[in-house]
């Protein structure tokens, strides 16, 4: 294939939208993710989170448990074209105890699309992931689910929504009734009403649509609730600002669309305007210099790093967002921290489970790299160009598990899995100085049962996971190597290494690291550490 032209590559680069679908658990985020690709036309039939029992599942949750438990506990890529935009949309955990796996893929979009449950409006999962957003100045559309339901009113919602997550709420789209007298939504923009009908096998283009705003025939067919939106709509436009790209685009205002995604409404608006206002990939900061999409030489960041997408060849796959250049397959490519060489010949894009083997890619899209072992979460790889991307977080844990193999001749197993499982991010794997047994740490309890029941049906190996005595952890870090040194062999029956070999204390009480902080003043302590060690900060949330 011949290099493409530096018009070809910008050319490719503004058809990019990379966004990531993000909502506290049960909005229906998967849902909306699988009406997407339908909608797009990736599939032709999507399938229902909720029925779990049945052959078909969505085609975003793939792993297992996530199919007994109708859960998304990790996070999956799909690429579809649309409107002549190729988009690469990443379906987040919902599920709080997998918001490091959330942290890390909102470091690899350009936007992101909230979806809230009209019955329960903001809750706290959505709190903690808009501060990620919040804090990267990502650009989010709001949709609101679930309109045929009893749900709050429409009003109440979009003040929660201002009040609550600090974003002034500019409505693309309102509700026309809700629950049983739910009958579609008014465009705003178009100046048209979408008429809702139930039913999940309708596509784009097969809804009723009635034209003008005060059409007099809807007063006439929808009654009071047409009298109740009419008002409501001319209360939101005289006291809604107009919508700003700028304002947008830095994550202060938000597009807000009315939907039920079970019921493919509402669906055709967000991704129409996915298209229109997401912005194209920009620019990324290296701690070296600041890198262009439309830079000829090609470099891009592993984000997350997926074992076992198929079983059967207990496979690794690292999934890498493409910040510059123009990847092709087979191309010579260098993992900057390690120095080795890549030549990458089975690279592949993603339709969740289903993949394609990819010749090319540009900045913004999300490739997938199969290595065992070679590459890990956070590397910067490059055409030989020693460039570093910062921003991709580990927290300390919040629990604590000690982790034995339940059959002794399965211990190789039990190690393979968790050096896997921790390279993963899945869960923090800590190998104590003093004993044999490995520690687990994580943010919830429920990734100590997803490891647990990984490592039965991937490793083969039964796990006992029992109590620890540990309950704060922090990285630690020096100026002065030989200090360094004579902490952690001063402090050996309380030191562990991590998956990247990086040093960690490990203490039962808060007080205790005080008191240790206080005895070691040319010891730093992290309670955030970012790839490698390379750059540490405070965490997010203080």
């Amino acid at each position: 294939m011949s290099e493409p032209t530096a018009s070809r590559i910008e050319t490719e680069v503004r058809r990019r939208r990379t966004f990531a679908i993000i909502s506290h658990p049960d909005a229906g985020k998967t849902t909306l993710t699988e009406k997407l690709l339908l909608f797009s036309g990736a599939i032709q039939i999507a399938g229902s989170v909720k029925a779990r029992k049945a052959s078909r599942h969505a085609t975003s949750d793939w792993m297992e448990i996530e199919k007994q438990r109708g859960i998304s506990v990790a996070s999956s890529v799909m690429q579809m074209e649309y409107r002549d935009c190729v988009i690469n949309l990443l379906d987040t955990p919902g599920h709080q105890d997998f918001s490091e796996d959330t942290y890390r893929v909102l470091t690899a979009v350009d936007a992101a699309l909230m979806v809230i449950d009209a019955a329960n409006g903001v809750e706290p999962q959505t709190r903690r992931l808009l501060q990620v957003c919040r804090a990267r100045n990502t650009p989010i559309l709001t949709f609101v689910n679930k309109m045929d339901r009893e749900v709050q009113e429409p009003l109440a919602l979009m003040d929660e929504i201002e009040r609550e997550l600090g974003m002034t709420v500019v409505p693309f789209t309102w509700p026309v009734g809700m629950g049983k007298a739910f009958h579609g939504v008014m465009d705003l923009r178009q100046k048209r009403m979408r008429v809702f009908s139930p039913g999940e096998d309708r596509v784009a283009g097969t809804e009723e649509v009635l034209e003008g705003l005060d059409n007099p025939a809807y007063a006439e067919r929808f009654g009071m609730q047409y009298d109740n939106a009419q008002g409501e709509i001319e209360l939101v436009s005289e006291a809604a600002p107009a919508f700003d790209r700028e304002q947008f685009l830095v994550g202060k205002q938000t597009p807000m669309f009315f939907g039920s995604a079970v019921n493919n409404f509402g669906v055709q608006e967000v991704l129409d305007a996915l298209v229109e206002l997401a912005p194209a990939p920009d620019a990324r900061q290296a701690m070296q210099r600041t890198v262009q999409p439309e830079e000829p030489k090609f470099s891009g960041v592993v984000f997350k790093i997926q074992a076992n997408m198929d079983p059967a060849h207990r496979d690794r796959i690292a999934f890498l967002r493409v910040a510059s250049g123009h990847f092709e397959r087979g191309m010579r490519l260098k993992v900057v921290r390690s120095g080795k060489e890549l030549r990458p010949n089975t690279v592949v894009s993603f339709l969740s489970q289903r993949r394609e083997l990819l010749d090319e890619a540009f900045a913004g899209d999300i490739i997938g790299i199969p290595n065992h072992g070679v590459l890990q979460l956070g590397d910067t790889i490059t055409e030989g160009e020693a460039l570093q991307y910062t921003g991709l977080p580990f927290f300390a844990p919040e629990m604590f598990r000690s982790v034995e193999v339940a059959d002794p001749l399965k211990t190789k197993q039990l190690r393979a899995g968790l050096t896997q499982l921790g390279e993963e991010g899945a869960i923090q794997v800590f190998r104590p100085i003093a004993g044999s047994v490995l520690l687990l740490g994580a943010v919830g309890q429920l990734q100590f049962e997803v490891v647990a029941h990984r490592l039965e049906h991937e490793y083969g190996c039964k796990a006992r996971i029992m109590p620890s005595r540990f309950q704060v952890a922090r990285w630690v870090t020096c100026d002065d190597p030989a200090e360094l040194k004579r902490f952690i062999d001063a402090n050996d029956h309380r030191m562990a290494y991590d998956a990247v070999d990086a040093p960690t204390v490990l203490v039962e009480y808060a007080p205790e690291l005080r008191a240790i902080e206080a005895n070691w003043p040319k010891i730093r302590f992290h309670a955030l550490r970012e790839h490698a060690g390379l750059v540490f900060q405070q965490r997010l949330d203080g």
